[in-house]
């Protein structure tokens, strides 16, 4: 391959625009998927979503090709998983279904194009970086919650078993219930109707709701500012290290410009 073109295409992968063209552009296919639902606009404009599919679908292969000839060696696209996920969305959505028994199947699967946003988007590829690396602290959180759940669970179904409603007939109805108390949909009601029996099971009801709705919640939300701290230290220890090298290019011309002075001089 040419090196001019190489360095050109590599300029336009990198480029903010294209970025943002290939953004617009996977909106605006979202719009279309939309339309395509409404049966007012689907008919009459059928000819016309179906040529702008094409065109999208023309675009994306063009983007993707553009991604892996702007590699220096083609493996070298495939050491991403982000590229790997677009090669897959791109390539599988071009196998012909549509007039084949799988069509329903081919119309789910061009719905999945519009995940090609997070790959688009630098930023929004950070976010979701951010979110894998906190998974393991959010399934530690969310084992803690289910010992909650299952503690409060049990205690409720034993000691609100008799209410009519038949909120706590059973284990599995209880996890339920207090499920529909952590959303906090008409939480009161359930907490009314065992204080008609039991006065103070006020207490029950409200410390679940301190535990499991406040405490959890904010434990959720430190996990994910510590993962975006970290994601922005990491940021800013790279940043340094770009310039520590740039100011050691700088130190290595400087000293070689005074070795050349002083040969001159001698």
């Amino acid at each position: 391959m040419n090196r001019e073109f190489f360095i050109k295409l590599k300029k336009i992968r990198d480029s903010r625009w294209f970025s943002n063209l290939t953004t617009a552009i996977i909106i605006f296919y979202a719009s279309v998927l939309g339309f395509e639902t409404i049966d007012s606009v689907a008919q009459p404009l059928g000819n016309t979503l179906r040529a702008l599919d094409y065109a999208i679908t023309i675009y994306f292969v063009i983007e993707l090709a553009i991604k892996m000839l702007a590699e220096e060696k083609f493996i070298n696209f495939f050491k991403s998983g982000w590229n790997i996920f677009d090669f897959v969305i791109v390539t599988v959505t071009l196998i012909p279904l549509e007039n084949s028994s799988f069509a329903a199947i081919a119309r789910l699967l061009r719905v999945f194009r519009v995940l090609r946003l997070f790959t688009a988007r630098a930023e929004l590829k950070a976010i979701l970086d951010m979110l894998i690396k906190a998974i393991p602290s959010i399934v530690d959180i969310v084992i803690l919650m289910f010992i909650i759940f299952y503690i409060y669970a049990i205690a409720g179904s034993f000691l609100f078993v008799d209410l009519p409603s038949g909120l706590w007939d059973n284990f599995l109805i209880a996890m339920l219930t207090l499920f529909r108390i952590l959303t906090f949909e008409d939480w009161t009601d359930v907490m009314y109707e065992a204080m008609e029996v039991h006065p103070w099971s006020w207490i029950y009801f409200v410390s679940f709701i301190i535990i499991a709705a406040f405490v959890f919640f904010n434990l959720f939300v430190a996990v994910i500012i510590g993962e975006m701290q970290k994601m922005q230290d990491e940021k800013m220890k790279e940043e340094i290290h770009e310039d520590s090298k740039k100011l050691d290019m700088l130190l290595k011309e400087v000293q070689e410009i005074k070795k050349r002075l002083n040969e001159k001089k001698n």
